[in-house]
């Protein structure tokens, strides 16, 4: 049977524009335009423009919506305001990740909208629908009617704020407002981002998406605005050491060894995982999640053995060039004794030993 590939509202614009494409999570998505290393330094210098619209929306709702997320996420859904964002893992019976998710609070303890990892919106609508226990809240996948568009770097605020009806400055970092006029279109817009840098993402109906999309860009050439693929936000994410799910994030392995203990709640009252986060937290982890920069001449890619004094003692889970630092970095998984700040180890490159350092993270951090 062929192979269904999904495509966003914007994809016969990416072609037009001469995008390289390839097949993501399932979806055709645009991986450069110009190329990853301009498209990654003009989202750290001015701004660059993506399309995310291939990640999945889940719309929850119901009176007792908010007692149901809290047994289905690891943070503490409770917290949440009207207009506030929440990041959290959803975790299975082991305490693995099944999807690491933003939920936007609408309407508290009544309505939230779970944002998901595109290539898992329809195994963690299924996993959400088998776990809940009330009857009368309601889950609705509404990622086929939703476009999203993520406008990131230091003159996104004011490339945005030419065309939204609301003054940005008020919205602080991990909040969103509803309907927030763009042209005439009624947005959701949130002041997060995959980048490390200042940004939005734009939530739009699905039709609307190619208009707002022509508009940011035409209005935002005075600031240097330029479209950018994949690449660039995988290089973007990694320097910023944000997860990226299917490489540092995996149902057979904890929040605890990812580093995310405090997106966990243990005094929130039960939630899936719990038992077996509460073993592991106090044993401790085979294995922690590290960043290290290569030493020696090489690029570390997600699966190649990490090594220390002859042992085998972990795995990279991503690498690349950094084109802010200028070196080759990487992140991986490596046992809890050797995963120590300034330890040398060595990555296995074509069955050849390179060397690289552990070093704090992340490995940029924006200037405030």
């Amino acid at each position: 049977m062929k192979k269904i590939i999904k495509k966003t509202p914007l994809n016969s614009v990416h072609k037009k524009s001469g995008a390289k494409m390839i097949e993501f999570g399932g979806w055709e998505m645009p991986v450069r335009y110009k190329g990853i290393i301009a498209e990654h330094n003009v989202t750290r210098e001015k701004a660059g423009i993506f399309d995310v619209s291939h990640m999945g929306e889940i719309l929850i709702n119901g009176d007792k919506a908010l007692d149901e997320l809290q047994y289905l996420v690891t943070n503490d859904v409770s917290r949440l305001k009207k207009g506030q964002i929440l990041y959290t893992p959803m975790c299975n019976n082991s305490g693995g990740v099944v999807d690491d998710v933003l939920i936007y609070c609408k309407k508290e303890r009544e309505v939230y909208l779970l944002v998901v990892n595109a290539a898992n919106t329809d195994k963690d609508f299924e996993w959400i629908k088998d776990n809940i226990h009330q009857e009368n809240v309601n889950v609705v996948n509404i990622s086929d009617k939703t476009g999203q568009i993520s406008l990131q770097g230091p003159f996104a605020e004011k490339i945005l704020q030419k065309v939204a009806d609301y003054n940005l400055k008020n919205m602080k970092h991990f909040w969103f407002e509803e309907d927030i006029e763009i042209k005439g279109v009624k947005c959701l817009v949130s002041r997060t981002g995959y980048t490390g840098e200042d940004g939005f993402e734009i939530y739009i109906p699905w039709e609307r998406t190619e208009l707002i999309w022509n508009l940011l860009l035409e209005i935002g050439k005075d600031n240097g605005l330029e479209p950018c693929g994949l690449g660039a936000r995988d290089t973007l994410r990694l320097e910023a050491c944000l997860p990226l799910y299917g490489h540092e994030l995996r149902e057979n392995l904890t929040p605890v060894a990812a580093g995310l203990t405090r997106f966990v709640k243990l005094d929130k009252g039960d939630f899936l995982g719990k038992d077996a986060i509460e073993e592991e937290l106090s044993k401790g982890p085979e294995y922690k999640l590290v960043a290290f920069e290569m030493l020696e001449r090489g690029i570390p890619r997600s699966g190649y053995k990490i090594v220390k004094d002859d042992d085998e003692v972990g795995f990279v889970t991503s690498g690349s060039y950094s084109p802010t630092l200028r070196k080759n970095v990487g992140l991986g998984y490596v046992k809890t004794e050797a995963a120590k700040t300034g330890e040398e180890i060595h990555i296995l490159i074509r069955n050849k030993k390179v060397k690289a350092k552990i070093v704090k993270k992340p490995f940029y951090n924006r200037e405030v």
